[in-house]
């Protein structure tokens, strides 16, 4: 198996447990032993659906297909990971009940949301990074200054800040678990007028004293933050994470209802959605095919296909000019910005020396 046909192996295994379709079509091959166990570990592992993976065979009594040694280690793996969680949803307690006490409405995003609404069949699941979530901006400083009085400290440790648009560097508490970031944005300047505090918080919802996205907004946050935040539509690059989030967030609402009040976020967005459905072959993650979409997913196809490395070199370079020029136009007229590339380079100069 090449990792292109790895790739769509552990992909439609995430939706065994739900898809009738798939689940007879992996175990028709897992009945042929055709599988290569060890790249399906790299794959599943890249992209942070090692748990996810063993739950759903799990799921649909399939294990008994695998190598005895694999599937005692993918037990280990999943249990501490929902051992980890479970730290996570503790901390994410403290933390909420610290910043309602301070009159602050936290609004938890991605992976912690996800783990405190009962996503998923089992919290361990998940890979869970940061606990994220957004305030209001009049809150914004004040949060930070209760997290800090609180314990937490900022994990890069330098006295010169890249200006974060979207969120506080990243803060942390000794024998905490997980480091945690503070929003006021959602995603980049560029597409911050359509996605933002003000649009999301009027659809979210409590959950035993949390407070979480709406379900739409919970899905259109997971292709973000692949597709906007970490450069996917560029790349043309796909998160098994993501893809997974979004599947089970299509079985709740309409994905293409979810997308379609965009206006500049509509065609990256629904071209993720174009190729989670394409990756998957599901029913449930709904799009509108267009010239847009079919082009996307030829592109995706270049880069699994051998021309990744190519592709990827040249839009690197032209993504790492674009936001240069984006640094040097906002030093023009934003101080922060102005503050930071001046000791930026007065400190490369020196260093040097």
């Amino acid at each position: 198996m090449n990792y292109k046909e790895t790739l769509f192996f552990v992909a439609k295994c995430l939706t065994i447990s739900k898809d009738k379709k798939n689940k007879i079509f992996i175990e028709n091959l897992l009945k042929k032993e055709v599988i290569d166990w060890d790249n399906v570990v790299k794959v599943s592992t890249a992209h942070f659906v090692f748990p996810a993976l063993y739950i759903n065979l799990r799921e649909v009594n399939f294990l008994n297909y695998l190598p005895n040694d694999l599937v005692a280690y993918m037990q280990h793996i999943t249990n501490l990971n929902r051992e980890r969680n479970q730290q996570i949803i503790d901390q994410t307690k403290e933390l909420n009940t610290l910043l309602l006490s301070n009159n602050i409405t936290p609004i938890f995003l991605k992976g912690v949301s996800y783990l405190l609404e009962g996503l998923y069949i089992d919290i361990a699941e998940r890979m869970v990074g940061d606990i994220d979530f957004i305030v209001s901006k009049k809150d914004y400083k004040k949060t930070a200054k209760v997290l800090h009085e609180f314990g937490y400290k900022t994990v890069l440790k330098t006295d010169n800040h890249f200006p974060q648009f979207k969120h506080y560097p990243r803060i942390h508490k000794k024998n905490c678990i997980a480091a945690v970031e503070i929003h006021k944005e959602l995603l980049e300047e560029k597409y911050s007028d359509e996605f933002n505090y003000n649009t999301v918080s009027k659809k979210i919802f409590s959950l035993n004293n949390f407070t979480v996205l709406g379900f739409e907004d919970q899905l259109n946050i997971s292709i973000i933050s692949k597709q906007i935040n970490d450069d996917g539509q560029l790349y043309k690059t796909i998160s098994l994470k993501n893809t997974y989030d979004i599947f089970l967030l299509s079985k709740k609402i309409n994905s293409l209802s979810a997308i379609t009040l965009f206006k500049k976020l509509y065609n990256p967005l629904n071209a993720y959605l174009a190729l989670c459905n394409y990756i998957l072959d599901v029913n449930s993650i709904e799009f509108n095919e267009t010239k847009f979409t079919d082009n996307y997913i030829k592109n995706f196809n270049l880069t699994l296909d051998g021309n990744k490395e190519k592709l990827h070199l040249k839009n690197k370079k032209l993504h790492s000019l674009k936001v240069r020029l984006e640094v040097l136009k906002k030093a023009i007229t934003d101080k922060a910005y102005r503050k930071w590339l001046f000791k930026r380079i007065i400190y490369g100069r020196a260093k040097k020396t």
